[in-house]
């Protein structure tokens, strides 16, 4: 990136441009589900089954992903009130039209959908799945995005991810090289992000940065709108305004605060979720506010 504020503070940071990697199945959900989809087909499984909001990126990249081998896909959406409104959602219309049944349930009734009488209900009323858990967090998923990391990126100190279930930053950390430190940018607030990293994570060089969630998961503010729409600008590089977005404009932040040493390398994995942004520009558009560029 040939940004004045990194050339000012002497600092190198790299964006891998890891959207790129599908069309419609891209950043981490390509490398999380990878894993998945083979582990399933193995099994002889013809259906997959996950968890998702309104606008998740999981739920449109699992639709895809099924129907582009051959398999069937349900997803249990949060939000019951979605019901009689779901082909107004950008994402859930996407999923749709690429073969996933929805079930949507109460929020309070999502909060048990890891529980064994849960899963046992579903099985009942679908049948034999193949079932993902929300965001697509697992040990195939962590396995996936230990694939982030190539040779190439072995010379960058630090490495930096946002983070969303933990999955992807506890990969990432796997495959890093024993010099390299990484940073997570949570999207959610909450310290319970460490604990769940933990349980994949292998090192321990990570640490999170959980200063730019911008009020939590979903959320947004004119400030964020207007850092995308001028990074978009500036670089060509559009960025989601949930995941990558937060962490970039977190990145460049603590740049300006010196929370970087001069010449440290960066490098820092975007994670797609580019399709998001219709929805989030709904959201946007109801509360009078800038749209996010497309």
């Amino acid at each position: 990136m040939q940004l004045p504020l990194l050339a000012k503070k002497q600092l190198t940071l790299f964006i891998k441009r890891e959207d790129l990697l599908h069309p419609f199945v891209s950043g981490n959900k390509f490398r999380k589900l990878k894993y998945n989809l083979i582990t399933a087909s193995t099994l002889g499984h013809d259906t997959l089954l996950t968890f998702g909001g309104a606008y998740s990126n999981h739920i449109a990249a699992t639709a895809y992903a099924a129907t582009e081998h051959g398999l069937k896909s349900i997803g249990i959406i949060r939000g019951a009130e979605l019901q009689s409104k779901w082909q107004d959602n950008p994402t859930l219309k996407f999923a749709s039209d690429h073969g996933m049944k929805f079930k949507f349930i109460s929020r309070e009734a999502y909060r048990a959908k890891g529980e064994a009488f849960f899963l046992k209900n579903l099985e009942g009323e679908f049948g034999r799945f193949f079932m993902l858990p929300e965001g697509g967090a697992n040990l195939a998923a962590v396995r996936g995005c230990e694939e982030i990391l190539s040779k190439e990126d072995q010379g960058f100190d630090l490495i930096c991810s946002s983070v969303g279930t933990g999955a992807t930053l506890a990969g990432i950390s796997n495959a890093s090289m024993p010099d390299q430190r990484i940073l997570g940018f949570p999207a959610l607030k909450g310290d319970y992000l460490k604990e769940d990293i933990r349980k994949f994570a292998q090192k321990e060089n990570w640490d999170l940065q959980s200063d730019y969630h911008f009020g939590g998961y979903a959320k947004i503010e004119a400030r964020l709108i207007q850092f995308l729409n001028d990074f978009k600008e500036s670089t060509g590089i559009p960025l989601d305004p949930i995941y990558t977005g937060k962490m970039v404009y977190g990145i460049l932040d603590l740049a300006k605060q010196d929370f970087f040493s001069p010449h440290t390398s960066i490098l820092a994995i975007h994670t797609g979720g580019l399709q998001g942004i219709a929805g989030m520009n709904q959201v946007l558009r109801n509360k009078n506010l800038p749209l996010i560029d497309l």
